[in-house]
């Protein structure tokens, strides 16, 4: 067969992702913060995007609506100064003197009683920096670091504890070997040995501990409770550990009031002090998607419109500046800022579209959980919600990833609703993974001390009293992954406090 080159036509179909559906599709995955983020990089890239303040009614020309100029911290101080009575009003209102009024201020604060004079100055001539007020949090490092510095009186020693300083974990642990800091400053571990002492001395009390045994020893030598007997409890730590209270008992050598006695003292030790510093504020959860109950009996799902950007078009602007600029680089660039900020504005809306449609339909298939809760969680997936509002299963993924939903309920991540399905022993419908554990741990938390269920006994009490085909290993899984213990631990921690109470 001989080869020639020649020409072919071919018609087919094919689905091209473009930059700009790659980015929309990006977008259904963000958070609301990493929405805002993204938009926020945009409006100083794009001059014609602006972010839309307020919802007020528009005003038309003819009554333009004034608009107060931004005023700075020190101007709006000044403006809530003028507008406060000095002290002499404030008591001649109250027909008193005003000693009576403000009993400790001096003869010079009675002509004002607010921080600026009359004509909106302060006292040294500059408005106080209200940001010197915003508390903080202090840094372990930092709070350490003045101790030693007040503790170490040479170089040599302070150079060490910076280096064992810098040694600690999160939780105050110390994770370094003091070998290793001696072979790398060339110091003898003796020395090094010596300024760990001290530094063990420091605040809080039980930091630089190697171990939870020595934590808790340094805690109870400060509060001169390591007595012998104490001692022997926190060589037997593991005993505690695994609740065996009889061979705890045995080690330590008391009895019983006087082991529960020590028990409770060690639970007010912190096992962890390094933990009340450096840690990062805790930041609540802001849902977005409110579900309420309906007047109907229904439920109403509303976006939290609150957290979500929103922005404009400034095509007044495209307009003023296409008509005046001849420069064909300067025409493009604004074509391209207008079909950017026209897709964005788009994007932002079927984003939102999308999330309240996804949302309505978990909320139609998990009625009987908003209604009565868990245990009527129903099972679902992403791919019987995709089929329900006709899109794909991956669209679905985005949509629900790192979105919370607030319920009558509580607030849920929209993923929680999403369980496998667990098959029905007497025919009947599937019940939720989700519903299965909360089952689970009802009948741990209920089970008496002298009768703890093994993992065969609830498999077929589920199997019994609900219809649940669940094996034994299934069981298993879902109570380790309830941070649950094996039946055997559980007999054993429930006997240990029966003994000591």
């Amino acid at each position: 067969m001989a080869l020639s080159p020649r020409l072919e036509f071919r018609q087919s179909q094919s689905l091209t992702l473009t930059p700009q559906l790659m980015q929309s599709i990006r977008l259904l995955q963000l958070s609301h913060l990493e929405l805002n983020d993204f938009v926020d990089a945009e409006l100083l890239r794009n001059p014609l995007l602006e972010r839309e303040e307020g919802g007020g009614d528009d005003v038309g020309p003819e009554e333009p609506q004034h608009v107060p100029a931004e005023m700075s911290a020190y101007e709006d101080t000044v403006a809530s100064g003028e507008r406060t009575k000095d002290a002499s009003e404030i008591a001649e209102g109250y027909d008193t003197a005003v000693e009576n009024v403000f009993p400790d201020a001096g003869p010079q604060d009675h002509a004002q009683a607010s921080g600026p004079d009359r004509n909106g100055s302060f006292e040294g001539g500059e408005a106080p920096d209200l940001d010197q007020y915003v508390a903080s949090r202090p840094r372990l490092s930092d709070h350490l670091e003045a101790q030693a510095h007040m503790l170490l009186r040479t170089p040599a020693d302070r150079l060490i504890a910076q280096h064992l300083i810098d040694g600690l974990n999160e939780a105050g642990y110390l994770v370094v070997e003091p070998e290793a800091v001696a072979e790398l400053l060339g110091a003898e571990l003796a020395d090094v040995e010596a300024v760990l002492e001290v530094l063990q001395t420091c605040d809080p009390i039980g930091i630089f501990a190697r171990n939870v045994a020595e934590c808790l020893a340094i805690q109870l030598r400060e509060r001169d409770r390591f007595d012998p007997i104490m001692q022997k409890l926190i060589a037997n730590l593991h005993l505690l550990a695994e609740h065996n209270m009889a061979g705890l008992l045995k080690a330590v050598g008391c009895d019983r009031e006087d082991l529960a006695d020590m028990l409770a003292e060690l639970r007010q030790l912190d096992p962890k002090p390094g933990l009340a510093f450096d840690s990062a504020p805790v930041e609540a959860v802001v849902p977005d998607v409110f579900v309420r109950p309906g007047p109907d009996g229904g439920w109403q799902i509303e976006l939290n419109t609150e957290v979500l950007p929103r922005v404009l078009v400034n095509r007044v602007y495209y307009a003023t500046v296409t008509r005046k600029t001849r420069d064909t680089a300067e025409k493009s660039f604004l074509s391209d800022c207008l079909n950017t900020a026209n897709w964005l504005t788009k994007s932002l809306d079927q984003r939102a579209q999308t999330i309240t449609k996804v949302a309505a339909e978990i909320v139609r298939q998990q009625d009987g959980f908003l209604t009565h809760g868990v245990a009527h969680l129903k099972p679902m997936t992403l791919k019987t919600v995709a089929e329900a509002i006709d899109m794909h299963e991956s669209t679905v993924s985005r949509v629900t990833a790192n979105k919370y939903m607030a319920t009558p309920r509580g607030l849920y991540e929209m993923k929680y609703f999403f369980t496998t399905a667990i098959s029905s022993s007497d025919g009947g419908g599937d019940h939720s993974a989700e519903a299965v554990r909360h089952r689970i741990r009802q009948l741990i938390d209920a089970e008496p001390a002298n009768d703890i269920l093994s993992d065969d006994t609830i498999a077929e009490m589920l199997r019994k009293e609900q219809g649940i085909d669940v094996a034994r290993r299934t069981v298993a899984k879902y109570r380790e992954g309830m941070n649950i213990p094996s039946s055997v631990i559980r007999r054993r921690q429930k006997k240990g406090l029966e003994r000591i109470a």
